[in-house]
């Protein structure tokens, strides 16, 4: 795989020094492309490998929590409707990359499709910001494990004193040998191969979802035996109206976080075009469904302003009587632990891979074993500082932080489609048809110039003058007028081309800016009433313009030619794209204050680290 740099294109000169870089993009992987590395990874994963993935990685014990702080401060009885909304919204996302991973199957994810769709300067913050998702993601979750063990054993304080928690009031840390410890096991799993590490994710989630159909059928039992009590309440189904109910779904949505786990691992599935987009679509869905149904269970156990904000699954048995079911409940929450662990370890080794590949990153996290097939470099980096930020730090406060790479990766995946659609890389070969008419003119023209100075252009094999049934002997009056006419129409339609790509081009960024100032506006209430609508206004009509343009203007046919033919094909383009990056960047420009100070000093590490190595050392 290359970089190519499109110097010989007007906006591309010596002018733009340094910064074009910035805007260089990557060469698909097309079933004519040849790879320029031996750094391949085994391809191992079916459709079951992918769902078990997807579905480990995004079902969480948050959703054993999140339930009840949802119910109480913002849905009420209306929980289910918050998960359905939020599946919605997060399918929007999971349409954009069953498309791109279908079509350009390689590690890397987002990254990758930025690389190839944006240009190197968006891609590297995006990948920069996935590798701190990661791994504060992993640390985060592997922290929350040791309490939910503890609770197996008989208490918080009932694990072995070499793996409890201890504290160093000298130095106020907390540490964790539990979740270190649980780090390094997860990591020398996802070393023995993608296939064993797929097999072993899957065992956890099938013991987590068994825990879940556990609640759903225990508890619809109990909600047909009490006559659903939770939903008899007087503030009605919408208490907290239907601003609540939004905001809720707001909340909710990042538990659908995780099935983007599954494109990273687009490089090791078996049949990409297929099982990509099914492994996607099926493991959401999956996790959308518990969701619901737990979501009814409980709510209907309990009324909601009476639900534990901590344990609202367990209270909720326990008042009916059933305390033992907080075993299972906490089973469940356990091995839901150790699958997302799993899933939030195993990205990031393909993401350093890939930008490693890419000459972004040092070739030290290229390497591949021989007989695993998998990335232990990049795997073994990533487990060992995972295990030292569990090990010392309490991650909680760093969580946020996890939501901007997942949001920003979900926002530029959107983005990648729209320029896929209407202006796809112009590294991607011509079509053959138009190859062939251009080979066809430039035959021609050779012809008249033969004819000019006296030569026979029948003597000359492959002549397009002769007709196109291929009658050796039938000649054709090819003129010099007819070449005129056709050279001029050439050129007024690849004028016409021109200005549809420069069009959609500035609309999509248009658009981009248009969700900004919509949400951004809308969310500062401290803005007076007229700037407020002022720019909702503005930012409005910059969408719903973009929104007409693209729907009018036709797509670029070269789309047809990008990476592996065939693959699935995201519907209701642009509209979907669209309102994807309308929830993506609104749900960004909601995180609190302080992720974003976390953020910003970690992105500027990673512009100056790609200043001073990754511009550098990138293969063009």
């Amino acid at each position: 795989m290359g970089v190519l740099v499109d110097s010989q294109k007007e906006g591309f000169g010596s002018s733009w020094g340094g910064l074009k870089n910035l805007v260089r993009r990557k060469q698909v992987d097309c079933a004519h492309t040849k790879r320029l590395d031996n750094h391949q990874l085994a391809k191992e994963l079916t459709i079951p490998h992918l769902i078990a993935v997807g579905v480990g990685s995004t079902i969480g014990a948050g959703v054993y929590i999140l339930v009840g702080a949802v119910a109480r401060e913002h849905s009420g009885p209306a929980l289910t409707m918050c998960f359905l909304i939020a599946g919605i919204a997060a399918a929007l996302s999971a349409f954009c990359y069953a498309e791109l991973a279908s079509l350009c199957p390689s590690a890397g994810s987002a990254y990758h499709y930025s690389y190839i769709c944006v240009g190197e300067g968006v891609a590297w913050l995006v990948g920069w910001a996935l590798i701190l998702e990661y791994t504060i993601g992993g640390s985060a979750v592997a922290r929350g494990i040791s309490p939910n063990l503890a609770l197996l054993f008989g208490g918080e304080n009932s694990l072995p004193t070499f793996l409890a928690r201890q504290h160093f009031p000298g130095l106020d840390v907390m540490v964790d040998p539990c979740a270190a410890a649980l780090v390094l096991i997860v990591t020398g799993f996802l070393c023995l191969g993608i296939k064993e590490s797929a097999l072993a994710q899957g065992i956890a989630t099938a013991v987590n979802v068994f825990a879940m159909l556990f609640v759903i059928i225990a508890g619809g039992y109990l909600g047909f035996k009490t006559g659903w009590t939770g939903y008899e309440v007087p503030t009605g189904y919408f208490p907290f109206g239907v601003d609540g109910m939004l905001a809720g779904s707001a909340t909710v949505f990042f538990s659908y976080i995780g099935f983007d786990t599954v494109a990273s691992t687009a490089e090791e599935a078996k049949n990409p075009k297929r099982d990509l987009p099914l492994g996607i679509a099926l493991s959401l869905s999956i996790c959308c469904c518990l969701y619901m149904l737990v979501s009814i269970v409980i709510v209907g156990l309990v009324p909601y302003y009476a639900m534990d904000p901590d344990t609202p699954i367990s209270s909720a048995f326990a008042s009916n009587g059933m305390q033992w079911a907080a075993y299972i409940i906490t089973v469940g929450a356990v091995t839901a632990l150790i699958s997302t662990l799993m899933g939030s370890i195993l990205p990031q080794p393909r993401i350093l891979m890939a930008m490693a590949r890419d000459g972004l990153l040092p070739s030290f996290f290229l390497d591949v074993n021989k007989h695993t097939q998998v990335p232990v470099n990049s795997t073994l980096a990533t487990g060992i500082v995972a295990s030292i930020l569990a090990f010392f730090m309490d991650v909680s406060q760093l969580a946020g932080m996890v939501s901007v790479g997942t949001l920003l990766a979900f926002t530029m995946v959107a983005v990648s489609v729209l320029i896929l659609r209407y202006v796809p890389p112009d590294e991607v070969p011509l079509p053959l048809s138009l190859q062939e008419s251009i080979d066809s003119y430039k035959l021609r023209h050779n012809s008249d110039a033969q004819m000019i100075n006296g030569e026979n252009p029948a003597k000359s094999p492959g002549d397009p003058c002769l007709p196109l049934l291929g009658e050796k002997n039938v000649a054709v009056d090819c003129t010099v007028v007819e070449k005129l006419e056709a050279l001029s129409s050439f050129t007024a339609g690849t004028l016409d081309e021109e200005n549809r790509r420069k069009i959609a081009g500035w609309t999509i960024m248009l658009i981009c800016v248009g969700a900004f100032m919509l949400t951004f506006a809308a969310s500062n209430l401290w803005f007076s009433s007229l700037i407020r609508f002022t720019l909702c206004g503005a930012g409005g009509l910059l969408l719903l313009s973009g929104l007409v343009i693209l729907t009018c203007i036709d797509q670029d046919d070269e789309r047809h030619n990008f990476g592996h033919a065939g693959g699935f094909i995201c519907p209701f383009v642009p509209l979907l794209p669209i309102s994807c990056i309308l929830i993506n960047v609104y749900l960004l420009i909601n995180l609190e204050v302080a992720t974003w100070v976390r953020v910003s000093v970690w992105l500027m590490v990673g512009v100056l680290i790609y200043i001073f190595y990754g511009r550098r050392t990138a293969r063009c």
